[in-house]
């Protein structure tokens, strides 16, 4: 999706500074709403979420913190899924005449299934078209719905440095058109490939691509 959340290699919006020192969250309810994600019916699919996020309208997310992003998708993705009405959004309040089930995650089972690990790598039959060395170029693609590749990339060549094996892919199951595994590859951008003579000719990107959003350069 080409939207305002696809902020990499643009000028002129300031230098990341980390706080090692800070906290986790910087107020209660947002340990509350990383809780919920966590627990919510829809987490186990986090190419959903992240489509739920980015089609939060432009100037609502800009002028939403990290949190409140969360929390507006987590409302998206529950009214979607059938697991709540707009109505027990509204009021806060469970519907004593809608269905019930069993809390997805317990308070006890916490701890195991945050620190339990887990892969999105898959078993594929047919083998990678591309090979570690191949000189590629990120497909210029403007897809209106979720996609991984980068606006700031497409068109670009780069080489590719690595292959991870198949994973899911997110273009497709961010819209509940199943896993559909593809070849990731770790693929390196040179800093002038992507901006031209006047960046850091010792400086690159190197970044994880799927198959279908590459093409032989």
């Amino acid at each position: 999706m080409n939207g305002v959340h696809d902020m990499g290699g643009l000028e002129n919006l300031g230098p990341m500074a980390p706080d090692q020192a800070a906290p986790t969250f910087h107020a209660r309810w947002q340990a509350r709403v990383f809780a919920m994600v966590i627990a919510s019916p829809s987490s186990n699919n986090i190419d959903a979420g992240r489509h739920a996020r980015e089609r939060i309208p432009g100037p609502a997310y800009l002028a939403m913190t990290y949190f409140q992003r969360w929390y507006d998708a987590l409302r998206t993705e529950l009214l979607e899924g059938g697991f709540v009405t707009a109505t027990e959004l509204a009021s806060g309040r469970a519907d004593p005449e809608g269905a019930s089930a069993s809390p997805l995650l317990r308070a006890e089972d916490v701890r195991a299934i945050l620190t339990r690990p887990g892969s999105y790598m898959r078993d594929r039959a047919q083998p990678p078209s591309l090979r570690v060395g191949d000189r590629v170029r990120a497909r210029e693609m403007n897809p209106t719905g979720h996609t991984r590749l980068p606006r700031y990339i497409r068109g670009r060549h780069g080489v590719v440095e690595r292959f991870h094996g198949a994973h899911v892919f997110p273009d497709s199951h961010a819209h509940g058109l199943g896993e559909d595994p593809q070849p990731l590859y770790g693929v390196r951008f040179t800093a002038r490939d992507l901006w031209g003579d006047a960046a850091d000719s010792h400086s690159s990107v190197s970044l994880d691509i799927w198959e279908p959003c590459l093409e032989r350069a």
